[in-house]
C-alpha cells in the first residue's frame, strides 16, 4: 500500500513540473475582455524568477501536502491496520471465548449430568448400602445366633448328622438288627424261619464334621463320619445297648482351583454311583432312599480304604482310584480235597479281629485195633477196638484275604443336561497257596493202613509239592439316573457283571470258590438295581426299589471228580492162600489163619466240589415236618435232614416314604417308613427220590424312623 502511494505522488510531482516548464517558455497570453476600467497605476509584472519561485512555493506546497497526507494516509493505514489486527484479535479472543463458553457450556452440561448420574448412584449405592447394612446385620445376627459353620484358625468346621429312633419287624427272623443281611434269610425248613423277629434300635444315628481351608491354589479338605452300627465285645441288647461308634467315612483331599482333586482314606468305593461328576461327600452319594442301612439288594458300593485322583469339567468327571481288596470265599471241600492257604483271621499283635466266636470238638472214630481178651471159659478172642480222634472246628468272627494288590476302578461321569450316566470298570487279584499233599482225609486219616488191603488209607500230613496260584478278577458297570418330570419323578438304573464281583454287591454273595484240585475259582456275579423316585411335594418323596444278586454255579463235584472216604468200618481180617479175607464176624477159618480186627475202608464216593454242587444235600431246605435241631448241620433242620445250599440270588422288592414334618433353619425333622419283600434261592442240589431240591426263603420286612437333622 505505501508503495503505491509514494509511487503516485512521484508521478504527481512530475506532472507538475513538466507542466510548470511548458508555461514558462510558451506563455498563453489571456483573452482581453473589453471591460472599461478605472485605470489605476499598474504595479510592475513580476519577473520571472519570482514566478518560478512561487510555482516552486506552490509545487513544495503541494508536495509537502501530498506528503502529509501520504503520512497521514500512512498512519490511518497504519492505524486501520492496527485496528484491523486488533478487531483480529478481539475476534479471535471473541472466537477463543466463544469456544470456551461452548466448552465450559458442554462441561457444565456433561457435570450436569454426571453430577445427576452420581447423585442417582448415590441415591441407589445409599439405598443399597442400607439393605447391604441391613442384611450384614441380620447375617452377623444370623452367623451369631445360628451358625451354618465355624471358624478355626481360618478353617471352616461344618457338623452335621442326625439322630434317629427306628424299628425293623421282620416275618422271618434273620438276627440282623436294622440292617438286613440278605445273604442270611433262612431258608424254608430252618427253625428260624418259622419265628418272626422285631428290633428298636438309635444306632443308625450319625455325626459328621467337615472341616475345609482355602489356599491361593486350591482347598484342602477333611472329612469324618460315624455311626454306632459297630459292635464291641462287651455290646449287648439285655441291658445297656452299649454299641461303639463305627468309623464310615473318613478321608482328607486336596483340589486345585483347576479341579484335579487327590483322595485318601476310607471312602465310598469309586464304583459307588454319584449324584453328580465324581464326589466324595455322603450327601452327593446315589443310595436308594431306605431306612434299612444295608439299602437294596442289587446295590452296587462299599466303603474301604482307597487313593483317587479325580478330574472334573463342567460336563464331565473322569476318576482313577487304588482301593483296599477283599475274597469272600465259598466252597465246598469235602473228601479229598486239597488244602489251601488264602487267608486267616486276624493276628493277635494287629488290629483285626483275632478273636474266635466258637469252638466245637468233633469226635470221629478213624480206625479200629485189635485187642485180645480173655472170656470166662479162658479163650482167648480178638475183640476191635475203635481209634478215636477229636479235631477242634471253630469259626472265625472274621477271616481275611492275604491280598496280591489292591482292586483298580476307572471311571467315567457324565452330566450333559438331562440325566446324570457312569461307566466303571473293575480290576482284581487273588493268590493262594495249595498243599496237594495236606487234605481233608489226610487229617483224619493220615498214617493209617485199611487191614484188607495193607496199605495206606491217606497221605501223611505234608507241605511236599505245595505251589502258589493267581487269578484275576474284574467286571464292568454303567448306571443312568434321568428326570422323567423335572423335579418330580426320576428313573435310576445301576448294573455290575463280571468274575468275581460278589463283594461289590449289596448282599455280598460269594466272589471266589475252588476247584477240584482245590485252586482259587471266580464266581460270576451279576447285580443291577432300579429306582423311580417322586416328589409330589416339596415335603414328600417317595420311592421304589427292584433289585438283585446273583452268584453263578461253579461245580466240579461230578462223578469221579472227587472222592470221600467215609468212615472206617470194623473187619476181621485174616490171610489165606496168600490172600486178604476179612468178615464182619471173627470165623473160624480166620482164626485159625490168624486172623485180627482193624479198619476197613470201602471205595470212595463222590463229593461236592465248588459253589453251588450237584451233591450237596438239601434234603431239609423245603420243609420242617418233625421240628428239632440238627447238631451236624447246626442250622436248624430236621434231624437227619440238611440244607446245603449256596445262595443263587437274592430279590428284592422294596418302597417307602420320607415326610419332613419341619424344615428349615432350626434343622430338619423327618419320619418315613418302608417295606421290603426278599426271596433268597439257593442252588439245587443232590436228588432226593429223582428230584433236584434246591431250596428259597421269604422275607416280609418293615422299617419306621423319626429322625432330626443338624441344620
Amino acid at each position: 500500500m505505501n508503495l503505491k502511494l509514494k509511487t503516485a505522488a512521484v508521478a504527481i510531482l512530475a506532472a507538475g513540473l513538466v507542466a510548470s516548464s511548458a508555461y514558462a517558455s510558451d506563455p498563453t497570453p489571456l483573452a482581453k475582455k473589453q471591460v472599461a476600467v478605472k485605470k489605476v497605476k499598474t504595479p510592475p509584472p513580476p519577473t520571472v524568477a519570482e514566478q518560478i519561485e512561487a510555482l516552486r512555493q506552490e509545487m513544495q506546497g503541494q508536495i509537502n501536502s501530498l506528503k502529509t497526507d501520504l503520512a497521514d494516509k500512512d498512519a490511518q493505514l497504519k492505524k486501520a491496520q492496527q485496528a484491523a489486527a486488533d478487531a483480529q484479535a478481539a475476534a479471535d479472543k471473541a472466537q477463543a471465548a466463544a469456544t470456551a463458553q461452548n466448552q465450559a457450556v458442554t462441561e457444565n452440561a456433561t457435570a450436569v449430568t454426571t453430577l445427576q448420574s452420581t447423585v442417582t448412584d448415590m441415591k441407589a449405592a445409599n439405598v443399597s448400602i442400607v439393605t447391604t447394612l441391613s442384611d450384614e446385620t441380620s447375617a452377623i445376627k444370623k452367623a451369631i445366633a445360628n451358625p451354618t459353620t465355624l471358624h478355626y484358625k481360618g478353617i471352616n468346621l461344618t457338623p452335621g448328622g442326625f439322630t434317629a429312633a427306628e424299628t425293623v419287624y421282620r416275618t422271618k427272623a434273620t438276627g440282623g438288627d436294622i440292617p438286613t443281611p440278605f445273604n442270611a434269610i433262612p431258608y424254608e425248613g430252618a427253625d428260624a424261619y418259622q419265628l418272626s423277629e422285631f428290633f428298636g434300635s438309635a444306632r443308625q444315628s450319625r455325626v459328621s464334621l467337615m472341616a475345609e481351608g482355602k489356599t491361593n491354589w486350591g482347598t484342602l479338605r477333611g472329612y469324618y463320619e460315624a455311626d454306632w452300627l459297630g459292635t464291641g465285645i462287651t455290646s449287648n441288647n439285655n441291658q445297656s445297648n452299649s454299641y461303639v461308634l463305627r468309623q464310615r467315612v473318613i478321608w482328607g483331599q486336596a483340589e486345585t482351583n483347576n479341579h484335579w482333586a487327590f483322595t485318601g482314606g476310607q471312602l465310598w468305593s469309586l464304583a459307588t454311583e454319584d449324584k453328580k461328576g465324581i464326589s466324595n461327600l455322603s450327601g452327593d452319594i446315589m443310595t436308594p432312599l431306605t431306612i434299612d442301612p444295608n439299602y437294596a439288594a442289587g446295590f452296587v458300593w462299599t466303603r474301604q480304604y482307597g487313593f483317587r485322583v479325580t478330574k472334573t469339567f463342567p460336563k464331565a468327571a473322569f476318576g482313577f482310584s487304588a482301593e483296599n481288596p477283599q475274597l469272600l470265599y465259598t466252597a465246598s471241600l469235602a473228601g479229598n480235597e486239597p488244602y489251601a492257604v488264602l487267608g486267616s483271621a486276624g493276628a493277635n499283635g494287629g488290629n483285626y479281629n483275632a478273636a474266635i466266636s466258637t469252638c466245637t470238638p468233633a469226635t470221629s472214630i478213624v480206625n479200629y485195633t485189635n485187642q485180645a481178651q480173655v472170656d470166662s471159659a479162658g479163650n482167648t478172642l480178638n475183640v476191635a477196638v475203635p481209634v478215636y480222634k477229636t479235631l477242634n472246628g471253630c469259626a472265625d468272627i472274621a477271616t481275611l484275604s492275604f491280598n496280591q494288590a489292591p482292586d483298580l476302578i476307572l471311571k467315567a461321569a457324565f452330566d450333559p443336561g438331562w440325566g446324570h450316566y457312569e461307566i466303571i470298570g473293575i480290576t482284581g487279584f487273588a493268590h493262594e497257596t495249595i498243599y496237594p499233599g495236606e487234605t481233608t482225609n489226610s487229617n483224619l486219616y493220615g498214617g493209617l493202613t485199611d487191614v484188607a488191603t495193607g496199605t495206606a488209607v491217606a497221605p501223611a500230613l505234608t507241605t511236599a509239592g505245595f505251589y502258589n496260584n493267581s487269578i484275576q478278577l474284574g467286571g464292568f458297570g454303567a448306571s443312568l439316573r434321568v428326570p422323567l418330570i423335572k423335579d418330580k419323578l426320576t428313573f435310576g438304573a445301576k448294573g455290575l457283571f463280571g468274575p468275581g464281583m460278589g463283594r461289590y454287591g449289596d448282599s455280598t454273595l460269594a466272589d471266589v470258590t475252588a476247584n477240584a484240585a482245590g485252586a482259587l475259582r471266580p464266581i460270576h456275579n451279576v447285580s443291577g438295581l432300579f429306582t423311580i423316585e417322586a416328589n409330589p411335594t416339596p415335603r414328600l418323596a417317595l420311592y421304589m426299589n427292584y433289585g438283585g444278586d446273583y452268584a453263578g454255579r461253579d461245580d466240579y463235584g461230578v462223578a469221579g471228580a472227587t472222592t470221600s472216604l467215609g468212615a472206617p468200618g470194623a473187619d476181621f481180617c485174616a490171610t489165606i492162600s496168600g490172600v486178604i479175607t476179612c468178615s464182619s464176624t471173627a470165623t473160624a477159618a480166620l482164626v485159625a489163619a490168624g486172623g485180627k480186627w482193624g479198619g476197613h475202608w470201602g471205595a470212595a464216593g463222590n463229593s461236592a466240589a465248588g459253589y453251588g454242587s450237584r451233591l450237596l444235600s438239601n434234603s431239609g431246605c423245603l420243609s420242617m415236618s418233625a421240628p428239632g435241631y440238627n447238631g451236624g448241620a447246626s442250622t436248624g433242620y430236621v434231624p437227619g435232614g440238611s440244607c446245603g445250599a449256596q445262595s443263587r440270588d437274592v430279590q428284592e422288592v422294596t418302597g417307602g416314604y420320607w415326610y419332613d414334618i419341619y424344615k428349615g433353619d432350626r434343622g430338619r425333622m423327618r419320619q418315613g417308613v418302608q417295606y421290603g419283600y426278599a426271596v433268597r434261592e439257593g442252588w439245587s442240589g443232590a436228588a432226593v427220590s429223582g428230584i433236584n431240591i434246591g431250596a428259597k426263603g421269604i422275607d416280609n420286612m418293615v422299617w419306621t424312623t423319626f429322625r432330626y437333622y443338624l441344620p
